[in-house]
Parts: C-alpha cells; structure tokens; sequence
C-alpha cells in the first residue's frame, strides 16, 4: 500500500463509450439533471469561494503524487469547497451573536477564525484521502502516507488528530460526501452524443474534455467572470449581479456541455455546430449559452481564434444564460 501506486492515465484506451444499455443511461442522465436542478437552486452566498486557484493547484498536484484517478481531485475540490464554506458560515453565524457583547467574544471570534486557518492544510488532505475512499478501495490513501506528507510540511500530526479531521469534514456535511462532479456529467454527455451519432468520437474529446476541466478548474474566477460580463452586458458587475450569477457557477451541467462544445471546437471545428445543436437536443440548454461559454473556455485557454463567427450577440447570451438556469433537465 506504502509504495507508488501505478496511475491510470487519462487516455482513449481507458474508456469505453457506447457499452452501456441505452435505458440505463436515460435514467442515469436524468438523475444527474435532476440532481444539478437542485444544486442550481440551493445555490448561494458563499458558494464557490473555496475554487480559488492555489488551493485547487494544491489538490490536482496532491492527487497526482499519489497517483490518484482524475475523478477523484475534482471530488477533493467539491468536498472541501462545501466543508469550508459550511465552517466558515459558522464562524459568520458566531460572529453575529458575538458581535451583541465585542468586548468579552471578539477574542473568540478571532480564535475560531485562526483555528480554521491553522488546520486548513490538515483538512484539505482529509478531503483528498476521503475522496479517494469513494473511487477504488486498493487506491485508498493510508494514514501512514498521509502523515508523512503532513510532516514534510512541516505540520506534525497524529493518527488520532487525522482521523478526527476527517470524522469533522463528514460531520459538517452530514456524511454526504458522495457529491456529482462536472467530470461525471461530461461523461454522461459523451456516452449520450455516440448514441445521437456524433461525428467527433467521443473518446476522442475525452481527453480534451479532461484537460479543459482541469483549465476550469484552475482559472475558475477570470472564466466566469468574462461570462458573466459578457453575459450583462458590462465589464463591471454589481455585488447583486454577482451573487445572482452563483447559480451558474454551480450548474455542471451546463459547465459539462461549454467543455464538450469546446473539445469539439479544438477537435475539430467543422463538426461544432453539430455537436452543440446536440447538445441543445440533449440537456434543453440554449445553444447561444453553450456557444457563450464555449468562447470564454477557449479564450482562456487557446486564445481568440475561437468559434467567433458563430457566437451570439451578448444581448442574446444574456437572455440564454437566464434561460439555462431553469431549462436543465
């Protein structure tokens, strides 16, 4: 368990699409629409603060070193960006209360703040170790060589105080820590376009697929923030504005259908219209919001020789991003 463990790497040979019973994978779609329905509308307040760069840079180079499969760092990242946003809603809820008497609790306030810094770093990694819990039971990382790691840090820790970190993440989250990734529903979709006969492979765009997502992850904040200004019209959103497009930052499905449309763009462009018109056909999102975000994925990644041509007017990528917060099913 100790030694390197082999990594799968994110290639064609690894998948197989178009294997699965047509009803089986109606129903699995279906359910994961259903599932980002509901997520879109509970999203709010400090949703998505915790996909800051650093942290998921930290959490791709983590799952790499110890060989992990991809699925598994992008379920690290959603773990600990609703565990960290659940504590510090604690802290917000504390404060509060506090606040009525300053004198005698803004010292501890201050303290459960620190104390939520301090043990940032341990919980992360109990996010990276659940996470790989959920994926294969062989890949499981052990305690050992996370508290290895730990040390090499320079944070000292005991096997008590690591299973206590990872006993707290599942607490906060009431154990449901078996969240939906933006990878599964890229996969889905993939699985979804062989069916409809799709002339870009789809084990073709996986890889692409993978890269991109990893990009998205990375460059979470200037990506959406070009959407979002482009999507209103302005490059200088209001706080309101702002925490209204939430909801959008926390529909995978329409992140999944701007990655596949772009994969299918740096693939091959001829093909682009007809892949983002099924993807319209499959997930009911406007094709002017899948071309919309599209663009801001390619432009942040290859540039401005992008399927420009084709992009709405933003008048109309304002009104199609409006339409597929509610039209995910």
């Amino acid at each position: 368990m100790e030694g390197p463990l082999r990594p799968r790497l994110a290639n064609s040979s690894d998948f197989q699409f178009g294997a699965v019973a047509t009803e089986t994978i109606e129903n699995a779609l279906l359910h994961l629409a259903q599932q980002n329905e509901q997520a879109v509308k509970e999203a709010a307040g400090r949703m998505g603060s915790f996909r800051e760069t650093r942290i998921v840079e930290f959490v791709f180079l983590l799952s790499e070193q110890w060989c992990l499969e991809k699925s598994v760092s992008y379920q690290a990242v959603e773990i600990l960006e609703r565990f960290m946003v659940k504590q510090a809603e604690n802290i917000c809820r504390q404060a509060t209360v506090q606040l009525r008497n300053p004198k005698t609790e803004l010292q501890k306030w201050r303290a459960l703040k620190e104390q939520l810094f301090n043990k940032f770093t341990l919980r992360l990694v109990s996010c990276v170790q659940l996470a790989s819990k959920l994926s294969f039971h062989y890949k499981i990382i052990s305690n050992i060589t996370v508290l290895n790691f730990l040390q090499a840090l320079g944070y000292i820790c005991t096997k008590e105080e690591l299973l206590e970190s990872e006993l707290d993440v599942l607490k906060s989250l009431n154990f449901q820590i078996n969240l939906p990734t933006p990878l599964a529903f890229v996969e889905m979709l993939l699985e979804v376009l062989g069916y409809n006969g799709c002339l870009v492979p789809a084990t073709q765009l996986h890889a692409t697929c993978l890269t991109l997502l990893d990009l998205v992850y990375l460059l979470h904040e200037p990506i959406y923030g070009s959407l979002l200004r482009a999507s209103i019209e302005n490059s200088t959103p209001s706080q309101l504005q702002g925490e209204k497009f939430i909801s959008v930052k926390e529909d995978f499905m329409l992140l999944a259908v701007g990655i596949i449309a772009a994969s299918a763009f740096i693939q091959n462009h001829e093909c682009w219209s007809q892949v983002v018109g099924h993807l319209q056909s499959i997930t009911g999102i406007a094709s002017e919001s899948i071309a919309e975000f599209s663009y801001a994925i390619l432009t942040h990644s290859v540039g401005t020789n992008t399927p420009g041509q084709q992009q709405p007017a933003p008048h109309k990528a304002a009104r199609a991003l409006q339409t597929a917060e509610s039209s995910n099913t």
